[in-house]
């Protein structure tokens, strides 16, 4: 059995320089499938309705690390008077949801979340599969970064830690995925992802105390603070 007791150090191929455009394209694409299938995107509309539970409410979300656009077009699809801005570090991310979903209110920016320009606070602020890339010293950063940045404030959807979800996803892709990326980020995801002591800890270190943290299926959790 694999040891999870702690976050695990080991790099994803996905945070790798220079991928192939058409193999990212395979892997974002499964990501929305895995997204829509084990119910990623009904928990980004849950961390939405935390802030606007009215579908004809009018604001602003932004997604740091927001790869191929899928979470903010399963937000417009609910609530089509919002605008979004997508950030990613990788133009070959950007460059296929700008070619997906063309049809959607939004910026697309291909930088570092923390470096990036806005013209004004977006309402929300939000990441989804992404926090688990980063360290524990950078995550309490982006912590800080996701409440001085938005104006309501911000939520998380990331994965849990656990030995069932690990093995679970490490079989399931081995049989149903085409890409080679998803195969071996899947179980690498799950071990590099969080317990609610880890969660509470970040938050703690960032001197955050205003936030919620829900188990969410499958292995999720939601995090949500709003600002005062």
């Amino acid at each position: 059995m694999i040891n999870l007791k702690e976050r695990s150090k080991k790099t994803e191929i996905l945070d790798e320089d220079d991928l192939p455009f058409e193999d990212v394209k395979v892997c974002m694409k499964e990501l929305n499938s895995i997204n829509a299938l084990l119910g990623g995107h009904k928990i980004t509309l849950q961390g939405i309705n935390y802030f606007y539970p009215q579908k004809e409410n009018q604001f602003s979300v932004c997604e740091i690390g927001s790869g191929g656009g899928d979470n903010l077009k399963a937000i417009s699809n609910k609530f089509t008077k919002a605008t979004f801005i997508g950030i990613d570090l990788k133009q070959s991310c950007i460059d296929f949801a700008k070619l997906q979903y063309k049809e959607l209110n939004a910026e697309w920016i291909a930088s570092d979340y923390s470096k990036a320009q806005f013209a004004s606070k977006p309402d929300i602020i939000f990441s989804s599969l992404f926090c688990h890339h980063f360290s524990n010293e950078q995550l309490v950063v982006m912590l800080s970064w996701m409440k001085q940045n938005s104006k309501k404030g911000f939520f998380i959807n990331d994965l849990q830690r656990s030995s069932l979800a690990f093995y679970l996803i490490k079989i399931l892709t081995s049989i149903f995925s085409k890409s080679y990326m998803v195969k071996n980020d899947g179980p690498i995801s799950v071990a590099r992802s969080f317990r609610k002591k880890d969660w509470q800890l970040l938050f703690s270190k960032a001197g955050i105390n205003n936030y919620s943290i829900k188990w969410k299926w499958a292995f999720r959790y939601l995090v949500v603070c709003k600002n005062d």
